[in-house]
């Protein structure tokens, strides 16, 4: 419990005070009468070029996927990719600058990241059933472990966001709740979460930590603590506020963003 004591210290401080579920989705800010800077920023937020943004976050999360799978390919000694898929990735990344819409980035970028996932997912014991990422209910334990670990990424950004006064929900390549968070974070899945949960899978996963329901599958409550413990040394958080903070920096001041991976 935090006192009230406590909270009018912190306002007269300058000061937010946010308050999250616990799986980090904002529920509502406190914040110094007649604050400013944080409607001044959310206007600049509004008004940024979403193109310019959305090629760079494009481009930081498809070069970090590429780096994992050469990563992987080199420790294993094995090759992931079929012929002609790593020209096409490599092509598809020099043509992103040249696309006219942000309609055309969002389409390349659902193609890459669809493609990154079917490729990492031959380096995968076939008894998971994972073949492709997918969203909603998940069917086999590698889809119920990533949306796991992304979700304790999101929350980590969610409340770096909300510290740095920007609105999580403006995004440019994601649209939606929390676009801005997905938009973020998604250049640092394949750094953060990826190579704990696939590591996890391949030399640590048996199907006693997992149950297949009808139409979705159950992580055990010990592969959950398992995961917590392991995604806790791997999120790094002072990666998340410097992505942010470039964010931030970039749209103040008409700067280049520059991209974490």
């Amino acid at each position: 419990m935090i006192s009230s004591a406590t909270i009018s210290k912190l306002i007269k401080n300058g000061t937010y005070i946010t308050f999250f579920e616990p799986n980090g989705i904002p529920v509502g800010t406190i914040r110094p009468f007649g604050d400013q800077y944080g409607e001044d920023l959310k206007k600049k937020q509004l008004n940024i070029s979403h193109y310019r943004y959305a090629i760079e976050i494009a481009k930081g999360s498809i070069k970090s996927r590429l780096v994992y799978i050469s990563s992987i390919e080199m420790a294993r000694g094995t090759r992931l990719f079929y012929e002609g898929e790593m020209e096409f990735l490599h092509a598809s990344l020099d043509e992103l600058p040249y696309l006219i819409t942000l309609e055309e980035i969002r389409r390349m970028f659902l193609l890459m990241s669809d493609m990154y996932y079917e490729i990492i997912s031959r380096d995968i014991p076939p008894t998971f059933g994972f073949r492709r990422r997918n969203l909603g209910v998940h069917k086999d334990p590698i889809n119920a472990m990533l949306s796991f670990g992304y979700s304790m990424l999101y929350g980590n950004c969610c409340i770096s966001l909300i510290g740095a006064k920007l609105d999580p929900d403006f995004g440019v390549i994601h649209e939606g709740r929390g676009a801005l968070v997905q938009d973020l974070i998604d250049p640092l899945k394949s750094s953060m979460i990826d190579p704990v949960v696939f590591r996890y899978a391949r030399e640590s996963l048996i199907d006693t930590e997992y149950d297949l329901e009808p139409g979705r599958c159950i992580l055990s409550d010990g592969t959950i603590s398992e995961l917590i413990c392991l995604l806790h040394k791997s999120i790094n958080n002072a990666k998340i506020d410097e992505q942010v903070r470039n964010f931030r920096d970039a749209i103040q001041n008409d700067l280049e963003f520059r991209v974490l991976y």
